[in-house]
This record gives C-alpha cells, structure tokens and sequence, in this order.
C-alpha cells in the first residue's frame, strides 16, 4: 500500500473576512454569501463531514477551515468531493492546515492542469497531507531518475506513487538487483512496470520469484521480456498454468503462457 506520511512544516492560516462563505454544489468556482451566521456555516461544514456533530469550533477556527473549502471550491472540487476528503483525511481541514504547496507542487514541479490535478487528488486524497519538500518533490525527482513519466495523467497509479516515500520505491528495486539485476536493469523493469512498486515484497514478489526459478526452472532474464509477471496471480494463473503445460510437456515463453486468455491458452494444450 502506498504512503507517505506527513511531516510538520510551517503553519500557515487565512482567514476571511467578518463573516463567512456558503457554497454550491457545482465545481465551479462559489457565489460569495456573505454575512452568513457562524450557525449557518457550522451546520453547512457539518453538512460536508468536515464537523463533527455536537463539536463547535470557535469563529476563528470556524473562518479557518472555511477557507480551506473556498480555495478547493475554487480548485474545481465539488462539494461530494470535498465530502470525501474529508471523510479520508479531516487533517486537512484542520485550522492551521495549509493545503497550497501540494497544488504548488502540482502545477509547477508536475506541470499539472487544474483538472489532472484534481483527478490526481481524487484518486489519493492523503497525498493532501504530504509534505512537499520532504516527501512529493523527492519522489518526483526519484521516479524521473528511473525514467517514468506522464505522472500527471490523473491514473490511480500515478497518484499513490507520487505519495510514496523514497525509500519505500528504492526497496523495489534493491529486491531486482537483489534477485541478479543490475541498478540500470531494475530501473528498466521498473520504467515499464512501474506497478511494481506497490507490490509486498515478502507476500507477493519473493513467492512468485521463488516459484520461477524452482519450480518453474525459468531463467530469471525472462523477466526483462515479462516484468508484468509479477503483476498476475501465482495461485489463480501462475501455478495452474505451469502445472498443466507441464503435465503435458510443453515448455512455451512465459509471455505466450500468461498473456493469453484462459479460453485461447486452454484450447490450445488441452
């Protein structure tokens, strides 16, 4: 599972002016409502997730949090999502909660549209709470390093890996170099199957490295031909597969025996 944690940075409030805000539902940008109660504004954050029921923050920390919404709101996020960022990370909006340098990060270290960068977002919400300098930037620049790009394309992968520590991906590719790769294979593995970085070593890539080489006695440079190896079930697909080519005496490439649909591969060696 992808994540990064956050780390402290400077706290940072806006707050707004006399009286608060009340949004639309549409992602555009809100109607200003102004002179609205501080009663109205607790039940509209309350109405979004953001409030707890029967909790009532002070007017200052009222007119903090409310900000946050604004600048979303202005973002082209809707009112269900901010609901369910929310509902996966209320840090955010916490009142001294800052979240401008992650859409700082975006539009300028990812060169991100508005709308990829809400998808982005979306898709990983926790990546909210990420810090920029010690956690987004140097997984950019680390994932650039291995030659993986359009990480702006809002896709699920792109977002969890952009939230992923450093060190987390480094483990991925020290398990490649560890299993005969060198540094500039691994990194080629992982430039074409970057999903491999959000696979458990112990749980899912050493059991099917394993059955390769012993029981499958497969050279480990098929890998290089078929990275998304690691990507297919060893129960499901893996291991009945060999067992019924090997029943049967066939010894084919892996791509021909994984890449194929079970009614081509099965029609086939019957």
């Amino acid at each position: 599972m992808f994540f990064c944690p956050s780390i402290p940075t400077t706290k940072i409030c806006f707050f707004i002016s006399a009286t608060n805000i009340l949004f639309s539902s549409s992602p555009n940008p809100p109607v200003l409502r102004f002179h609205t109660s501080h009663r109205e504004n607790l039940r509209y954050l309350k109405s979004l997730g953001i409030i707890k029921p029967k909790t009532s923050p002070s007017p200052k920390s009222l007119s903090q949090i409310l900000s946050t919404v604004d600048f979303l709101n202005s973002q082209g996020f809707s009112e269900a999502d901010i609901s369910r960022i929310a509902l996966v990370c209320d840090h955010v909006f916490s009142p001294e909660f800052n979240v401008e340098p992650v859409f700082d990060f975006f539009k300028i270290d990812l060169a991100a549209t508005p709308e990829e960068t809400r998808g982005l977002i979306l898709r990983c919400p926790q990546i909210l709470e990420s810090n920029v300098p010690f956690c987004l930037r140097p997984t950019l620049i680390y994932l650039k390093e291995l030659e993986i790009g359009n990480l702006n394309l809002p896709t699920n992968l792109n977002a969890h890996l952009l939230n992923t520590r450093v060190d987390k991906l480094q483990e991925k590719v020290r398990f490649l170099q560890g299993i005969g790769f060198s540094y500039e294979e691994s990194a080629r593995i992982c430039a074409r199957f970057p999903a491999i970085f959000g696979y458990n070593i112990e749980h899912n890539l050493w059991p099917k490295y394993e059955y390769l080489v012993e029981d499958m006695k497969r050279d480990v440079e098929e890998l290089k031909l078929l990275p998304q190896y690691f990507a297919f079930s060893l129960r499901n697909r893996i291991a009945p597969r060999h067992l019924h080519l090997k029943e049967r005496n066939v010894v084919i490439p892996l791509k021909r025996m994984l890449l194929w649909s079970d009614q081509r591969f099965y029609a086939k060696w019957k």
